[in-house]
């Protein structure tokens, strides 16, 4: 395991080991008795919890790269707003974009979905 993984598994496990000092050792001290099953079964959530979230916080976050650039737009669907008889221009996200359609004529208003980029262009095909 990565050291930065170990930190973020460290991180997430924070509120475990603050639960458990407590439990298990601040509150006896003060003459607060919990039974052991009611600190096992608290400490049981708290790392299921974990369990469910450490794929998300492990698995992304601020290593993973974003995606940006032309791959950052395959896959994605846009909206006709010129003829593409094969060429014309699609929008994403606001931008206008020059499109080519790969399977035929897909006219206004349709939505298409981009299979590559050339370029400045946009290649897509219809849905269907």
């Amino acid at each position: 395991m990565k050291a930065g993984n170990l930190l973020k598994l460290l991180a997430l496990m924070a509120d475990e080991i603050i639960v458990g000092v407590f439990i298990f050792l601040i509150l006896p001290e003060i003459g607060v008795e919990i039974p052991l099953w009611a600190g096992l079964l608290v400490m049981s959530l708290l790392l299921a919890k974990d369990f469910l979230i450490a794929p998300f916080v492990l698995g992304g976050g601020a290593d993973k790269k974003p995606r940006a650039g032309p791959e950052g737009l395959i896959g994605r669907t846009a909206l006709v707003v010129e003829d593409l008889s094969p060429e014309g221009v699609v929008k994403l996200d606001g931008e206008l974009w020059k499109a080519e359609c790969l399977d035929g004529v897909a006219e206004r208003g349709e939505r298409v979905r981009i299979i590559s980029v050339r370029g400045t262009k946009v290649l897509v095909e219809r849905r269907g």
